[in-house]
């Protein structure tokens, strides 16, 4: 048997039917989830995310969609703001964030959440770049006697480019602090998300104390981003392992294109 992971920037659910259908087809033990909403009281359905001038359509309640899907799994919902959205005139008042969902039959047995970038904005969605965390996640897993523990992270979005910044090297130094909370060292480690840097970036260097390589740019793969995203630069999406990870298969899913980033598809055997 095989422990499945998958990680994918869900985009707001702006692809909301054709991503409900992918996770309940993939049927990962653990999926990864960047760019996820909630509204507490809110209906479910379509919810504008309105900021200078730009217009997005989101799925206000798409935390509770994904939990639906996956009744087998425990939900986890990690916030990294609290703003406005908005169905015509009526707002609507969401948290934006992560969100990781694990399977029933696996026991978490630790866990760790913490801010990569800035800190949780309570009153809007905060400036830009605007704050991002990282979720943190040790596992047992019956079937396969043994843990693993499990990271991901939404990187900062700087208007600039995904270049190297020092907010950029803080924030991976962020996340290696909050990996060492959770994760003993000698046991199989995943770390995956939407880091939106460069395949250069200095990210993969503080990444590698860890015994951490990448395996799109290990595996020559040189985009993650689906024909929704029209922009240059399409690397953003990243799955490191530590070298006692037996990769059974890792996949960059081409189809079905359920955002405009890619899904990361990891079995580890």
């Amino acid at each position: 048997m095989t422990l499945r992971i998958i990680s994918l920037n869900a985009w707001g659910g702006r692809l909301h039917e054709a991503l409900i259908g992918y996770v309940r087809q993939a049927d990962p033990d653990v999926l990864c989830l960047q760019e996820v909403l909630r509204a507490p009281g809110a209906g479910g359905g379509w919810s504008i995310y309105r900021d200078a001038g730009l217009e997005l359509p989101q799925r206000a309640n798409l935390f509770t969609e994904i939990s639906t899907a996956l009744l087998g799994h425990d939900g986890f919902f990690c916030p990294t703001s609290r703003g406005e959205l908005f169905d015509g005139d009526t707002a609507i008042v969401a948290e934006f964030g992560l969100a990781t969902f694990v399977r029933k039959t696996h026991s978490l047995i630790a866990e760790g959440l913490d801010f990569v970038h800035g800190r949780f904005s309570a009153d809007g969605w905060g400036e830009h770049p605007r704050p991002r965390n990282a979720h943190c996640i040790r596992l047992f897993s019956h079937e396969h006697a043994s843990t693993v523990t499990i990271a991901h992270m939404h990187g900062l979005r700087d208007p600039a480019g995904k270049g190297d910044t020092a907010a950029r090297e803080e924030q991976a130094e962020a996340l290696v602090r909050l990996v060492e909370r959770i994760w003993p060292g000698d046991e199989n480690l995943v770390v995956c998300g939407d880091f939106n840097v460069l395949p250069d970036s200095a990210t993969f260097a503080i990444l590698s104390r860890l015994g951490l390589s990448d395996l799109v740019t290990g595996n020559g793969l040189v985009d993650t981003r689906t024909s929704y995203y029209l922009k240059q630069g399409r690397f953003a999406d990243y799955m490191l392992v530590t070298p006692g990870v037996k990769v059974a298969k890792f996949e960059v899913v081409e189809a079905p294109e359920v955002s405009d980033h890619r899904a990361l598809l990891l079995d580890i055997g």
